[in-house]
This record gives C-alpha cells, sequence and structure tokens, in this order.
C-alpha cells in the first residue's frame, strides 16, 4: 500500500515532471520550493523529495539561497524510464520516438544474434510463447493485450543476449513500446509482417542461427521507422 507521504510526492511528480519535459519550465528556470508547497498543497518536507527525484533524474539541480534550476536537456538522464514516459507525453513526442527507435535499430538487432548464441532453452521457450501471444493478440483491436506479449518478447531478447548492458535497456524499450500504443502511434491493428517477422526471429534464435535472428531483427526496427514516417512524422 502507498504511504499518503509518497503519495503526495508522486502527485507533485506526475505534474511537475512532464511539465519540465514539455519545456514549460525551459533549462535556467528557478523553481522556488517554498512556492510550489503552496502551489502543490503540500508540506516542504514531501516537496523536497520530489525535487530529491527530479535530482536524480538530473532534471534540476538544488542550490542554497539560489533555488531549484532545470538542468539543460543534454544533462538529463534520457535513459530514465520515467523521463521517457515524461517526454513522450508532450510535444516533443514525434523527435522522441524516433530517437529511441534508431537506438533500438542500433541495439536489438545485435542482441537478437547474440541471443541467439547464448540463449537457454527456457529463453527460446519463452521467446516462442510470447511470439505466439503476439499472434493471438494481432487482430480485433487487442492492442493493450498486444502491447503485454511485445514487451516481453524484446525484454527476452535483450536478456537472452547475455549482455549485460543490453538487458538493462529492457525498461526503455518497454516505454517505447507503450508510448506507440498508449499515444496512438500505432495502427488499430499491428502490420502482420511485423508480427510474421517476431515469430521468425524467435525461430532463429531458436535454432541458433545468429545471422539469420540478426537480419529479421533489423527489419522489424526498419519497419517501426516507416510506420513512424507516416503515424507521427
Amino acid at each position: 500500500m502507498t504511504t499518503p507521504g509518497r503519495g503526495l510526492h508522486g502527485h507533485v511528480l506526475e505534474t511537475l515532471g512532464p511539465a519540465i519535459a514539455a519545456g514549460t519550465y525551459p533549462p535556467g528556470s528557478v523553481l522556488r520550493t517554498d512556492e510550489l508547497a503552496q502551489r502543490f498543497e503540500v508540506s516542504r518536507s514531501v516537496m523536497r523529495e520530489a525535487v530529491r527525484v527530479l535530482e536524480s533524474m538530473h532534471l534540476v539541480e538544488s542550490r542554497r539561497r539560489v533555488g531549484v534550476t532545470v538542468r539543460p536537456k543534454a544533462e538529463w538522464n534520457v535513459y530514465d524510464p520515467q523521463v521517457i514516459r515524461w517526454r513522450l507525453a508532450g510535444a516533443d513526442r514525434p523527435h522522441q520516438l524516433r530517437s529511441l527507435t534508431v537506438l533500438r535499430s542500433a541495439v536489438e538487432p545485435v542482441a537478437a544474434g547474440l541471443a541467439a548464441r547464448h540463449a537457454t532453452a527456457d529463453q527460446c521457450a519463452d521467446l516462442t510463447e510470447c511470439a505466439l501471444g503476439m499472434v493471438a493478440t494481432s487482430r480485433g483491436h487487442q492492442l493493450e493485450a498486444y502491447l503485454f506479449h511485445d514487451v516481453a518478447f524484446h525484454r527476452v531478447i535483450l536478456k537472452a543476449s547475455g549482455n549485460e548492458m543490453f538487458a538493462r535497456l529492457g525498461d526503455v524499450v518497454a516505454e517505447v513500446l507503450a508510448g506507440r500504443t498508449h499515444h496512438e502511434v500505432m495502427f488499430a491493428d499491428p502490420d502482420p509482417a511485423a508480427v510474421t517477422l517476431h515469430v521468425q526471429v524467435a525461430e532463429a534464435v531458436r535454432e541458433g542461427d545468429a545471422l539469420r535472428a540478426e537480419q529479421l531483427t533489423r527489419e522489424i526496427t526498419v519497419g517501426a521507422l516507416q510506420e513512424l514516417d507516416i503515424l507521427a512524422p
């Protein structure tokens, strides 16, 4: 159960974080903790806790006698899933989606090739199950159910690569996929060709065909970029 204090500072974050990410408070803006506490009708301690979370994301820095200053975008922790979520909720969504999808196109094909070499039997089974789940939910406007299996599929690929750096990008990829769905940067039903490619990737990983797994995954990411050209130009 969420404690009242955590709930309050969470409420502050869900308002202030997206506002900073959207540029409502441009870099260099100085926010006064006391004024913010009054605005959100919370105690100073709750406000300070919210600011500490924003500091951990490198969105702001707090200095005595100065206040809370919004940091330049180049200094933000752009890999933080919450920061990604906030940026995807704003006007910068098309740029953010493209930036993250390009990141996926650089990482996931390599991860899939490594997964074909290193995946365990359990991971291969999980990958196949996820791919079949995607097939089963790819028709009838079941985007939320499809998202569940899609996210799980890509998490398995990244983890099965055996590279801990790739594995840690699972949350980033999850936010990209969720953002596309929740902000309607998806067709009503997923592209059948993309669904088929996921099934083929699972097969290639299970068969230990690294080159094919990498090539197929690259096709998936290229397709995702092409969808953005249509849906989020």
